[in-house]
């Protein structure tokens, strides 16, 4: 192969992939990988799966002489898929993409059976400790904490892409976060697969609460911390009296919510109901007003109703939730909701989707004209552009990337906040 290509990475899906695609980057690097596309790819969707096979026939069309390597868990989850492709030349489980000497080993199948290195997912128990220096192109920094899902949502096909829940050690995590803050990073990110299951394999009594707690007790000098995607029905008291004791701990939550349905919410298999959300997000912002909510929500589930998908629309404007993101159901093979009866028409999700989304733009405009006169601080994220302390974009000019910055807010428009620049805020 030639020796004067890099290697690429595309990746698709969640937080969590991104990290890991850096860790992937990194090894294929050292390794001396080059001429070679790795796809990390994503299972939450059938939709999802079939944009990373349209990327790899598109970018072997493009580049007929690199290899092509797919791996992430929709590979995990059903390899044989990628590996009967004709332009995929290998395909890698979900742990060993993360190991070195998989990309210091690498060879190349040729029949389907040599193409495949999957090991079984259910086997592994312990979370890689991988070191990342920083994220090529990002203010923020992302750090894995979590791996893996030991609930069975019945729509979800991920536990079987990542294997049991497995927590990062404490103190690895305090480290990684500190040799960031001393890279330059403003903001770091917890993100994982099931965050607030954090701990549960650990050692003692150990919660997501007590390691926020523990990482802004010894990264003094760390500006923002943030959490990604919870399950509210997890969250401990120490996570409680952590946002309610420190604003370095932006008042911003994604929940993972969805539906608003207690019928439907009982047939996902999940453990929360509307009135657990509703209570809360009234506890939250008692301990923090300024708390800004986000949520996944699935519409068109098997036997959703008119009513049923009501009351998911209710939901976003009791519990004010600002930031939806809005997944029409899409039937994954293998998960009990496949096999229930009833499964609701494409095009009435579609509809429901868009229903749902642009009361999500009513919501976020609702938020956006709230700020307009205040003074945000802002994380820049490139020369004009940036997010406040609630995850807002805000639109402003002649401030470096990375800095924390104070922006007087002017207007708004769909994408976010407009303002003007007033000084460095570090």
């Amino acid at each position: 192969m030639s020796k004067n290509s890099k290697p690429e990475v595309i990746t698709f899906g969640c937080r969590l992939n991104s990290y890991e695609s850096e860790i992937m980057l990194s090894q294929a690097k050292q390794a001396g990988l080059s001429d070679v596309i790795i796809f990390n790819s994503c299972a939450v969707t059938g939709e999802a799966v079939r944009q990373a096979r349209q990327a790899i026939r598109r970018a072997k069309r493009n580049a007929p002489n690199k290899k092509i390597i797919v791996t992430g868990c929709a590979a995990q989850v059903e390899p044989a898929n990628f590996a009967n492709m004709s332009e995929v030349d290998l395909v890698i489980g979900n742990n060993d993409k993360l190991e070195a000497n998989t990309y210091e080993n690498l060879t190349f199948g040729v029949d389907i059976n040599d193409k495949i290195k999957v090991n079984d997912i259910m086997s592994i128990k312990e979370t890689a400790n991988h070191l990342v220096e920083g994220l090529d192109g990002r203010a923020r920094a992302f750090v894995q904490v979590q791996n893996g899902c030991d609930h069975r949502c019945t729509f979800c096909i991920i536990p079987f892409g990542r294997g049991p829940s497995r927590s990062t050690p404490m103190g690895h995590v305090v480290e990684q976060i500190k040799k960031l803050v001393a890279n330059g990073y403003n903001e770091i990110v917890l993100t994982g697969v099931d965050i607030t299951s954090y701990g549960a394999d650990l050692p003692g009594n150990i919660s997501l609460g007590t390691l926020v707690q523990k990482i802004l007790i010894h990264v003094a000098d760390l500006p923002r911390l943030r959490i990604s995607s919870i399950d509210s029905i997890e969250m401990d008291e120490a996570l409680f009296e952590a946002i309610a004791s420190e604003k370095r701990l932006m008042a911003h939550l994604h929940l993972s919510l969805q539906s608003g349905d207690n019928l439907i919410l009982k047939r996902m298999k999940r453990r929360h109901s509307y009135e657990d959300i509703i209570s809360l997000c009234e506890r939250l912002r008692k301990v923090r007003p300024e708390m800004i909510f986000g949520a996944d929500i699935i519409v068109g589930f098997p036997t959703e109703t008119k009513a049923m998908f009501d009351n998911s629309m209710r939901i976003v404007t009791e519990a004010n939730i600002t930031y939806l993101h809005v997944f029409p159901y899409s039937k994954r093979e293998g998960t009990p909701a496949a096999k229930i009866p009833n499964q609701i028409e494409k095009s009435v999700a579609k509809q429901r989707a868009a229903k749902l989304r642009e009361l999500g733009k009513l919501q976020f405009e609702k938020l956006c004209k709230s700020r307009v006169g205040k003074t945000e601080r802002v994380l820049v994220e490139r020369e004009n552009l940036g997010r406040t302390e609630q995850f807002v974009p805000v639109g402003f000019s002649n401030a470096k990337q990375g800095e924390i910055v104070d922006v007087q807010i002017s207007d708004f428009n769909d994408k976010g906040l407009i303002g003007e620049l007033v000084r460095s805020a570090k």
